[in-house]
């Protein structure tokens, strides 16, 4: 008995620490070729750090443009990768949406980037905004992502990468017809 019980708690701590680790540590790549040299900075990292700082804004309106809600948030993540750099970098049309159908609206940025000074601290600063009709069609959620989509991105996947996103907005109730509009500010420390 007390060696089935030696046996038993080994294999409930194998399973603990197995199960504990991230996704991305145990993918298996299997046919895949595609060799990065990042492959140890492929997750998503919390906005804390301070590469990036992400600001969201949702406005909603009826369909008699009557004001139904405002949620903003500064806690997001994303992707620490070179896509997202490059993204960045070259100002690239992102793609909104967490679940991405081909039909999504590619987003160009609303303007220049900008220089911006924040408490003696410098950054680059690059907006998107998006506005879309909800229907029947439309799923509900409290997530919100920018995607890079196309050429850009096909050495890593044929599909869209999720560079920025954010969970922790405040959900909203929609109706049918009702406006949602995303305004997208991403910072970037300036060096």
């Amino acid at each position: 008995v007390k060696g089935f019980v030696i046996l038993l708690l080994g294999v409930i701590f194998v399973a603990l620490i197995t199960s504990s680790l991230p996704s991305s540590a145990v993918d298996d790549l299997g046919g895949n070729n595609v060799i990065s040299e990042d492959a140890d900075k492929l997750n998503i990292v919390p906005t804390k750090s301070p590469e990036y700082k992400i600001y969201l804004h949702v406005i909603v309106r009826n369909a008699q443009d009557q004001l139904v809600s405002v949620s903003e948030t500064m806690d997001g993540g994303y992707f620490a990768h070179e896509i997202t750099d490059y993204a960045f970098d070259h100002s690239l049309p992102l793609v909104s949406g967490v679940n991405i159908k081909s039909d999504a609206t590619v987003l160009p940025p609303t303007g220049k980037k900008e220089i911006i000074i924040i408490d003696n601290m410098k950054y680059e600063k690059v907006q998107y905004s998006d506005s879309y009709m909800f229907n029947s069609e439309n799923e509900l959620t409290s997530k919100w992502a920018l995607n890079v989509c196309g050429e850009h991105i096909k050495k890593y996947t044929d599909g869209c990468a999720r560079i920025f996103g954010t969970t922790t907005i405040t959900v909203v109730y929609l109706e049918v017809d009702d406006v949602i509009t995303t305004n997208w500010t991403i910072l970037r420390e300036f060096n």
